[in-house]
């Protein structure tokens, strides 16, 4: 079986059986090192890159998207700027050669840009990073927290201290923390859109601590969207299912399981980074002005309540 993914030539619009959209990938039983790499994925995650067509749903827009280097967040990046929006990304300063690749499609799309690197557990940065994308861009008007932190382990005895404070840090606290910054920036017809999972409501035993921080995030994102909806702001989440993103292979699932990962979906394989940027897109437009605290679950057919 070929290792790129990107076997379809037609974009998001067009009829396709989303069974056969892509392979039934079987990545090797090996981890990434660090975060891991797009560019170092094997098979290769589609982004979207050559496939996602813009139709103007987001012209003029201001998106900052934490985790905006790779995997969701990029393919995320991508459509808003193919919809017209100029981006901010945030990410590690070890995977700057992931977020320069996609500010690079953002600027052949015609839009600006703003690669922020830093760490979402360092309270300074997120202090400053609204400030900086605001500077960058002119102003925000789309918060995307969708950067992560998610780590397998063999046992519930095997989750330390700090991987715990870690995940817990990256996932939800710089939720709270980045959405009280943007706020003051935030004016009516903004959207905040939050990254939870298909763990929030089937909570694998090998991911306990990432799995109590989305189902934290789901009720954070109901709770804030009801309180932010008087001023106009909407709120909302979208849960992904078992997407091939660089998290996976670099610690996210435990090596011996990733050669079946996503295969018990009802599509019977994972999903790539790109099908979910719709779902993103469809939010941060005036098309889903009454869609206030709703989580758009995109997980290739896994039963959510």
């Amino acid at each position: 079986m070929s290792q790129d993914t990107h076997t379809t030539t037609t974009d998001q619009l067009t009829l396709q059986d989303p069974v056969k959209r892509y392979p039934s990938i079987s990545p090797p039983a090996e981890a990434l090192p660090g975060t891991g790499l797009d560019a170092e994925m094997t098979p290769k995650a589609d982004l979207g890159e050559k496939s996602y067509r813009g139709t103007g749903r987001l012209e003029g827009r201001k998106a900052l998207i934490t985790g905006g280097d790779s995997g969701i967040g990029a393919a995320t990046a991508i459509a808003f700027a193919r919809e017209g929006a100029d981006v901010a990304i945030t990410y590690l300063p070890e995977e700057d050669q992931d977020a320069q690749n996609v500010a690079e499609i953002i600027r052949e799309s015609g839009r600006t840009v703003a690669t922020i690197p830093g760490d979402l557990r360092d309270k300074a940065f997120t202090k400053k990073l609204v400030d900086e994308a605001v500077k960058a861009l002119g102003g925000l008007d789309i918060l995307v927290n969708n950067g992560g932190k998610q780590v397998a382990t063999e046992s519930f005895d095997k989750i330390d201290d700090e991987q715990l404070e870690a995940t817990f840090d990256i996932n939800i606290l710089a939720m709270f923390r980045l959405v009280r910054t943007a706020l003051p920036h935030l004016k009516p017809g903004s959207s905040i859109i939050n990254t939870t999972s298909i763990q929030a409501y089937q909570p694998s035993p090998t991911l306990l601590d990432y799995a109590s921080t989305k189902a934290a995030i789901n009720n954070f994102t109901k709770g804030l969207a009801e309180a932010l909806a008087p001023q106009g702001i909407r709120v909302n989440a979208v849960a992904p299912g078992p997407i091939w993103t660089p998290l996976q292979p670099s610690g996210g699932q435990l090596p011996e399981d990733l050669p079946e990962f996503g295969k018990a979906t009802g599509l019977g394989r994972a999903g790539q980074p790109t099908e979910l940027a719709p779902a993103y897109v469809f939010l941060a437009s005036p098309e889903s002005s009454y869609v206030i605290g709703e989580t758009l679950n995109v997980n290739g057919g896994m039963p959510t309540p």
